[in-house]
């Protein structure tokens, strides 16, 4: 999952124009999906200016995880 954040984050960043950072990885791993759903909500933001290739970046994140998850 903590794969996924930064595969997103990365993403976000540079739709956004911003250098790529590491996402911290906190003491506890259920802090993740609260991680995630700051991403996500980063992302939803800036999805207007994805380009195609930054989307299929984080489709492809995210079916990487669902297939490791389930």
């Amino acid at each position: 999952m903590h794969a996924l954040v930064q595969d997103l984050a990365d993403v976000g960043a540079e739709a956004e124009g911003r250098p790529r950072r590491e996402v911290p990885r906190l003491p506890n791993d259920t802090h993740l999906p609260d991680q995630l759903q700051v991403i996500g909500l980063d992302l939803l933001e800036f999805e207007s200016v994805l380009t195609p290739g930054q989307r299929e970046r984080a489709l492809a994140a995210i079916g990487r995880a669902r297939a490791v998850l389930f």
